[in-house]
């Protein structure tokens, strides 16, 4: 880690509280934050809304914490899913999930909270990619591409799955997946079959998931062992040998049109990942933990991580105490899913899972209700000025 470094030079004028990532964490914290009266400015490096590598599943306890600050996904279009279809090869086994959540893209979910924090009175300099973040003195100092730098006496670091230099994650639970994103118009009749359910599929040495978000468009995402993905040669080769495997995805996509000329991708995704020590950051989001995508609980993981950071210091505790909270909280549920996730991308772990699912299917029930947030760890809600979309809560 870097943490002293002389030739750092003070940034003006030095801002009180400094969140670093435009994504859910990062947002909710700065929304949570302006909205108790607090000086906040959030750094995103990207200009306009864009789509994210993501399973855009949202659990009830996303739901909760984004209906907490006044954003109803509902409004924005999102689709409802209450069932979990599983399959491999030639097979495939359901059934109902023991919550009804919501799925939304990242696009439109990332754009609403960035807007909602503007709204709260944050400053959110769009555009502004730190490239490198230092400590001298008590103050935080975050280098900007072109030379400029932004000092602070609090960061909150919610940079996703990208690490900023001086600050990279630890190699940790499972990390030789890669991962692509690519949303897709299906044939109507194959749209009315997806309807309300979230699809997994089982391929050799990988897993993924499909499912409607807004205007019924397809998100369809996966990963692979970076092994196997070096074999096949691409993701046409990947995807092609993927459906040539599993039936039940050929025929979802029999007739679709992919709706961008290539997928989102990225590598090296650190699942099982739990921050370490600290050093007086506050990581919130993919900084703090991350889940298996299997599991769909990583958007709420962001938005808890971020509420019960933003609460503890408020509350006058340190980021040490926090880390240490989260990893109370999530500790068992990340083994679990790091756990099920390397059995999933293996040829014994795969024929397990659908015979043993055909015969015990009450068993993704049980993945689904023990891969989620402890129902106590949750946080009740903030008391936000009155807005048109945030009414009082009744008692």
């Amino acid at each position: 880690m870097i943490m002293e470094e002389a030739s750092v030079r003070t940034a003006s004028p030095t801002v009180a509280n400094l969140v670093i990532g435009g994504g859910l964490a990062g947002s909710m914290v700065a929304i949570r934050l302006a909205a108790t009266g607090r000086q906040v400015t959030l750094l995103e490096k990207e200009s306009a809304a864009h789509h994210k590598v993501c399973g855009e599943f949202l659990s009830p306890e996303a739901v909760e914490y984004l209906n907490q600050v006044g954003i109803n996904p509902l409004d924005l279009g999102a689709a409802t899913i209450r069932f979990v279809r599983l399959s491999s090869k030639q097979r495939a086994v359901e059934t109902a999930l023991p919550f009804t959540a919501l799925s939304l893209s990242r696009f439109a979910l990332d754009e609403a909270l960035l807007s909602r924090a503007e709204e709260r009175g944050c400053k959110v300099q769009r555009g502004s990619f730190v490239e490198q973040l230092n400590i001298q003195d008590n103050l935080w100092f975050a280098q900007l591409r072109g030379g400029e730098s932004v000092c602070a006496h609090t960061v909150f670091l919610a940079n996703g799955k990208h690490d900023i230099r001086g600050w990279e994650r630890a190699h940790t639970g499972q990390g030789d997946l890669v991962a692509f994103k690519l949303h897709w118009q299906l044939d109507p009749a194959q749209t009315d079959m997806l309807r309300e359910f979230i699809e997994l599929f089982l391929f050799p040495r990988g897993y993924g998931g499909l499912s409607l978000v807004e205007r019924d468009v397809a998100n369809l995402c996966l990963v692979v062992r970076q092994a196997e993905l070096r074999r096949i040669g691409g993701w046409q080769e990947l995807l092609a040998s993927v459906l040539d495997d599993n039936r039940h995805l050929k025929q979802r996509l029999q007739g679709a049109k992919a709706l961008w000329d290539r997928p989102l991708a990225i590598s090296s995704i650190p699942y099982g990942h739990l921050a370490g020590q600290p050093f007086g950051l506050w990581c919130v989001g993919d900084q703090a933990a991350v889940i298996p995508s299997f599991t769909g609980d990583g958007m709420s993981i962001a938005l808890h991580s971020a509420a019960l950071a933003t609460e503890m210091y408020l509350a006058g505790e340190s980021a040490e105490q926090y880390n240490h909270r989260l990893h109370a909280q999530l500790s068992l549920e990340m083994k679990l899913a790091t756990g099920l996730s390397r059995t999933m991308v293996t040829s014994a772990g795969r024929s397990l899972a659908l015979c043993g699912l055909t015969l015990f299917p009450n068993a993704m029930r049980w993945i689904a209700a023990s891969t989620r947030i402890p129902k106590q760890a949750l946080l009740a809600p903030l008391l936000l000025p009155r807005t048109e979309n945030n009414p009082p809560r009744s008692s």
